[in-house]
């Protein structure tokens, strides 16, 4: 198999690390081949702070609730949409921008998104582990006073990395034809439901939640557990807040 193929089809989330530092040089390595992914326009709209001072991480710990592996990890890479840096540029040319908007910020997202990706596929290649926290964005007003983030700036995925000391199963997939859809949307009924969750319901894995949380079915796990309907509104207002404070809400 292509060896890029490799890489991406044997990805699982490492949460334990080795005691290995991991080094500068392919810490550089990993951060080139961010800055190589795709962007908007060729205006690179992000930024990447690296954290390696474990202080740095014991302060950030907690807006990533307590995660053991942002403090365990070598290397913690939080990466930010950042029009700041591009509306500076142009002021100091002169140049008024108008990018303080929602579809200006989804451009940076997408940006910071696309290099993130790419960062987790060189590590991977280079033998770390990696591990997405999908924490960033409940806690954005936190991690914007802890890194001093100015207006046009926001965190938006975070991830640890390290040379494993686990090497957990993969995680499954839902088939591919319950996720491609060829030339139009094809729309799910109850049929193909059935159909796409049908390996991931009946799967072991599943089983022992089912157990642990008294509960009859997967989907409930999700809205009752997971990520209920109350928190998601919660964190939707503070994160629209941020975006207001860091001066993207201009309709």
């Amino acid at each position: 198999m292509n060896p890029t193929l490799q890489t991406l089809t044997a990805h699982r989330s490492v949460r334990a690390y080795a005691a290995k530092e991991v080094s500068e040089e392919t810490l550089q390595q990993v951060l080139r081949a961010a800055s190589r992914a795709s962007t908007t326009g060729n205006m690179q709209l992000y930024s990447i702070i690296v954290n390696r001072d474990a202080e740095m991480k014991r302060k950030i710990a907690p807006a990533h609730f307590n995660q053991p592996a942002v403090t365990s990890a070598p290397v913690v890479l939080t990466f930010c949409a950042d029009f700041r840096r591009f509306n500076r540029w142009c002021r100091f040319r002169e140049a008024e921008p108008g990018y303080d908007n929602l579809q200006s910020f989804m451009w940076a997202v997408v940006d910071a998104v696309a290099a993130t990706q790419n960062a987790c596929i060189a590590a991977e290649s280079l033998g770390l582990g990696i591990c997405y926290l999908g924490t960033v964005t409940y806690n954005a007003h936190e991690l914007i006073k802890i890194y001093g983030l100015p207006e046009g700036v926001v965190p938006v995925t975070c991830i640890t990395m390290g040379y494993p000391a686990e090497q957990p199963p993969l995680t499954d997939r839902l088939p591919m034809d319950g996720i491609v859809h060829r030339e139009v949307y094809q729309d799910y009924d109850r049929e193909r439901i059935d159909a796409v969750y049908a390996e991931r319901e009946a799967s072991a894995e599943t089983l022992r939640l089912l157990k642990e949380n008294d509960l009859p079915n997967l989907a409930r796990i999700f809205t009752e557990r997971r990520y209920k309907a109350e928190d998601n509104v919660a964190f939707s207002k503070l994160f629209m807040k941020v975006l207001e404070e860091q001066g993207f809400m201009n309709f």
